[in-house]
């Protein structure tokens, strides 16, 4: 059926598919139903206006990492709007704060500079800890935030700077990819080592990589654990802010075979590129899932997978196939709408993909097409701009 409704799109393409979307989100009104939680959509994960009123049906808003995504989430979500930047540009602060109704700091020297002007304007205030606890699913450090000398959340010791009795929101974001234990583990912890820090508040953020749609992942667990918390904090609201949670498994990259090439091993290269379509394959050695293959050797016909662009290292990885592959063939990649397109670039003038939504009838329905344009914007003024100015 899948390769049935995609058969025809052109490629390379993200296709948003509405049936497994609406799984997701079943999942996330369970927990609010049960918790009495609010959960939000991050946009650094996931950010596509077209399926803003589907998620806004069960979400209470979007996080933001900046001014853009700010105007974004109020402007197409259109409910709470939250933001955390590690330091606020003087230079962007007025309209930042006009964007979002929660602003959250990094410092007690960010606080120090901008909490007036909070307050001054009726938004809500909120400070990042590191409480010294992560555990990341995937990159390791370069997806942990307590990790050495990160840059992410005041330490402890560093708390007697705050002035807690101004703050409304305490937010305490260090999972990526994790399952229940480790949401259960943060919130026990913050409710432990840093309860009198919670009295003292009006709201908890735990963040987001909890990724309660993963099969693996107990949302009982999570459920028991807010309850707990709000039965020793009863006055103190729970904020979740997860990203790819909300889109796991809910999306596809469909790319063509466009030739074969022999070094070794078999090499198919695909109309795709693993640095400008799937950066999360080379940041984090990540393998991404693609239907019908298996490991290496798992299946008679191996190849590598590599991209269409000019870097040697551009390779997507190795899969084995039933079949062997040839020129035309399409290959869907699972999984393939956090982190992906709200990535992606034009280097060496790859195009960036289509995006289509898979409805639940089964037609594909294309949302954006980008050309040279969007390529071309991304490089500046031609010299003939200048010319004009200095004449």
């Amino acid at each position: 059926m899948l390769q049935t409704s995609l058969a025809n799109i052109p490629t390379p393409a993200y296709v948003a598919d509405i049936t497994a979307l609406r799984a997701n989100l079943a999942t996330a009104a369970r927990i609010k139903r049960e918790t009495g939680c609010k959960i939000l959509l991050a946009t650094k994960a996931f950010a596509m206006p077209a399926l803003f009123p589907l998620m806004r049906e069960v979400l209470d808003g979007t996080t933001a990492s900046g001014l853009f995504e700010a105007r974004l989430g109020r402007e197409e979500f259109g409910k709470e709007v939250h933001v955390y930047v590690p330091a606020y540009k003087e230079s962007e602060f007025d309209a930042l704060s006009d964007l979002a109704d929660h602003i959250y700091f990094n410092t007690p020297a960010q606080l120090a500079r901008f909490l007036p002007r909070v307050k001054a304007k009726g938004k809500k205030a909120g400070l990042r800890i590191n409480p010294g606890f992560s555990n990341s699913a995937i990159g390791g450090d370069l997806y942990n935030p307590c990790a050495p000398c990160s840059r992410f959340g005041t330490l402890p010791e560093e708390f007697d700077q705050v002035p807690w009795e101004e703050l409304d929101i305490l937010h305490a974001h260090v999972l990526c990819d994790c399952l229940h234990d480790s949401s259960a583990k943060l919130i026990d912890l913050i409710a432990g080592q840093f309860g009198d820090i919670v009295r003292r508040v009006k709201a908890v953020n735990f963040g987001g990589g909890h990724y309660f749609n993963h099969p693996d992942y107990d949302v009982d667990v999570l459920i028991a654990a807010v309850r707990r918390f709000r039965a020793q904090f009863p006055h103190v609201e729970v904020i979740f802010e997860p990203g790819g949670a909300l889109v796991y498994e809910a999306g596809y990259l469909v790319t063509t075979v466009l030739d074969f090439h022999r070094n070794q091993k078999d090499i198919a290269i695909l109309d795709t590129s693993a640095n400008c379509h799937m950066p999360i394959v080379l940041q984090a050695n990540y393998r991404q899932p693609l239907i019908g293959s298996g490991e290496p050797g798992e299946f008679p016909h191996n190849y590598v997978l590599g991209g269409n662009m000019c870097m040697t290292g551009d390779v997507i990885g190795e899969y084995s196939f039933p079949e062997p592959l040839k020129i035309g063939d399409r290959l869907i990649f699972r999984d393939m709408l956090q982190y992906s397109f709200v990535q992606n670039n034009t280097f060496n003038g790859m195009a960036l993909p289509d995006l289509f939504v898979l409805h639940e009838d089964g037609t594909a329905q294309r949302d954006s097409a980008f050309g040279y344009d969007n390529f071309r914007v991304r490089l500046g003024f031609s010299a003939s701009k200048y010319q004009s100015e200095s004449e």
